[in-house]
């Protein structure tokens, strides 16, 4: 009878939980219980049972396997290979690297298949669609992983708006008109004040191929990469047969340095760290995990594949730019296009076709970014801490239709006032902290199992080497050249290597990959953190002020909504908390693993 009685007593309690936000009186109740929430909900783990089982079970109608490995990456270069590489190349070779930019980019390309290897064994073992949502939140809780998740899709909305933007300017290029194709409002501020009805146009409309099928999406998006493949050959094979090998070594104007390395080593780290930006589209390959036909063996070829690809396809248009001009009479603003506009009128035809194969790296690009925000929305929307109508798959298309179109129409809008350059300086450094949270991520899962395993003696690692990656990055942007410069740099990189080795030797792994896992652990993920502590080093002051309004903003969702619905969520049963289901996990993932 008590037992009824205390049964009958936590249904009333359920009932009275689950609806936070069903008044005022209710909602400020929840409010008057954030910390007991915030205690319970902030560092709530799951699992991967968990995360392709009942979570995912959430968006009603699954998504359709339709993928294999040759669509993840048209997919990932699809997504990287974009208009900015044409404009990035003659900025970091200008002002960064001279001829040796093609070894910035085979370094920059290098650090993103580090960060590449990271996301492959969390997508292999867990194939669902939140990407990096999903790898922090079976790690690091609920709360990092909404915080990571929100900086994501804002920088996927205000990158993709400024895709859109640029493909206006590149299409008046492509068809040899002088006229911008935009309206100028006079009363709007400046920065805000010119109309782009075509942006909006190719947004909506990519927007409605997205929601109609993935399948028909990876069939466009395979098309439009092999042309804009086509079209950059024949930049590589034009600059390689007008070029001059001279021009590798000797600068236009002889006051100027010489050589293949005219700014010395720090000018080819300081070139990659610019040139990386490039790189950025494979995440969103991951996000594409549950609807490929073979997980173990497609993903990782699609995603490594395509970052090799692309290395491989960048080193070669810099190699080409740097022959058809000396690097300090390159136009940082349009390096191709340029050095065929200042020759004979015979080949100024050409920077017409560089507009047009820059056209379909827009498209592409921005097909596969705003593929990839919708999932990311959709997951988030299935763990309760964004609304439950964005996780709704619909039940004849097997695509997000909901997250989709609500994300197309915010970036549509914001595309058809915002100036691009005001957009361009608000995206890159939430990517960047993305790929350092999932990097610590992949050794935190390895080196930890809740519940059998001590956590400390991973967290110290984690942060020591990424406090002593941090000095590293201030003495190289900030410390003046010299002697003490060379040694604190020195002394930094020999107390990292120290505390990895020690790490290594004396704190096992608590689990192994069963399928694919990142190789030499922990030493690739550790690099992937220096190195994207690195490049953020290398971002502007007004990108951190931006950053950290954006995750204050994200901070304050969460304890005023996402908090307070995932709490609700978990009263109902539609979520676990896992602090001591955690010691059941690797009973779970081995279920999970024979059902894969």
């Amino acid at each position: 009878m008590v037992q009824m009685e205390n049964h009958d007593s936590s249904s009333t309690t359920a009932t009275t939980t689950s609806s936070s936000f069903s008044s005022f009186k209710t909602y400020f109740h929840a409010l008057s219980d954030t910390p007991h929430r915030l205690a319970r909900r902030a560092c709530s783990v799951s699992t991967s049972f968990q995360e392709t089982s009942r979570v995912r079970a959430m968006s009603g109608t699954d998504m359709k396997r339709t993928l294999r490995w040759y669509d993840l990456v048209g997919f990932g270069v699809g997504g990287m290979v974009g208009a900015g590489v044409f404009v990035t190349t003659g900025t970091a070779s200008r002002r960064y690297a001279g001829p040796s930019v093609v070894l910035s980019y085979a370094i920059a390309g290098l650090c993103a298949l580090l960060s590449a290897f990271c996301y492959t064994e969390f997508a292999v073992d867990m194939p669902v669609a939140g990407g990096a949502f999903s790898y922090i939140r079976v790690t690091f809780g609920e709360f990092l992983a909404f915080l990571t998740g929100a900086n994501l899709i804002i920088d996927y909305v205000l990158s993709n708006a400024a895709v859109a933007r640029s493909f206006t300017t590149y299409f008046v290029t492509a068809i040899g008109v002088s006229t911008k194709l935009r309206i100028t409002v006079h009363f709007l501020p400046k920065g805000f004040n010119e109309i782009d009805i075509l942006a909006v146009a190719l947004v909506l409309i990519l927007t409605l191929v997205i929601c109609y099928s993935t399948r028909e999406s990876s069939l466009l998006n395979m098309v439009l990469t092999v042309l804009h493949i086509m079209f950059i050959l024949f930049v590589i094979l034009m600059g390689f047969w007008r070029g001059e090998w001279k021009n590798f070594s000797e600068p236009g104007n002889p006051k100027h340095p010489g050589g293949f390395f005219p700014f010395g080593a720090s000018g080819v780290f300081n070139g990659a760290a610019m040139v990386y930006l490039s790189y950025i589209g494979y995440d969103a390959v991951s996000t594409m995990a549950e609807e490929v036909r073979n997980p173990v063996r497609d993903i990782p070829v699609g995603v490594s594949g395509s970052v090799i690809l692309v290395t491989v396809l960048y080193c070669l248009m810099a190699a080409s730019m740097s022959l058809l001009l000396p690097y300090d009479m390159i136009d940082p603003e349009a390096p191709f296009s340029g050095a065929f506009r200042g020759g004979s009128d015979g080949w100024k035809w050409v920077s017409n076709v560089i507009g047009v194969g820059a056209s379909f790296g827009i498209l592409t690009s921005l097909l596969v970014a705003m593929l990839g925000q919708a999932r990311y929305m959709c997951v988030i929307g299935r763990s309760r801490v964004v609304p439950a109508w964005f996780a709704k798959v619909h039940p004849r298309t097997s695509t997000p239709v909901n997250a989709s179109a609500f994300l197309g129409i915010f970036t549509a809008a914001i595309a058809l006032f915002t100036d691009l350059n005001i957009l361009l300086n608000l995206v890159s450094i939430g990517t960047l902290f993305v790929f350092y949270m999932v990097a610590n991520a992949v050794i935190y899962r390895r080196y930890v199992s809740v519940g059998t395993t001590n956590p400390w003696p991973t967290l110290s690692f984690l942060f020591c080497f990424s406090l002593t990656s941090i000095i590293f990055t201030v003495m190289w942007q900030f410390a003046p050249p010299g002697k003490p410069k060379a040694f604190i740099l020195g002394a930094c990189t020999a107390i990292a290597v120290g505390v990895l080795q020690s790490f290594h030797h004396t704190v096992p792994e608590a689990r192994k990959p069963e399928f694919w896992g990142v190789p030499l652990m922990p030493w690739i993920p550790s690099i992937s953190i220096f190195l994207n502590i690195f490049l953020l080093g290398s971002l502007d002051r007004p990108s951190y002020v931006r950053f950290g309004f954006f995750s204050a903003l994200a901070v304050l969702v969460y304890l005023l909504y996402s908090v307070h619905a995932s709490f609700d969520a978990e009263e109902d049963g539609k979520l676990g908390h896992n602090s001591g289901e955690n010691a059941k996990e690797s009973i779970e993932t081995e279920d999970h693993k024979l059902e894969v």
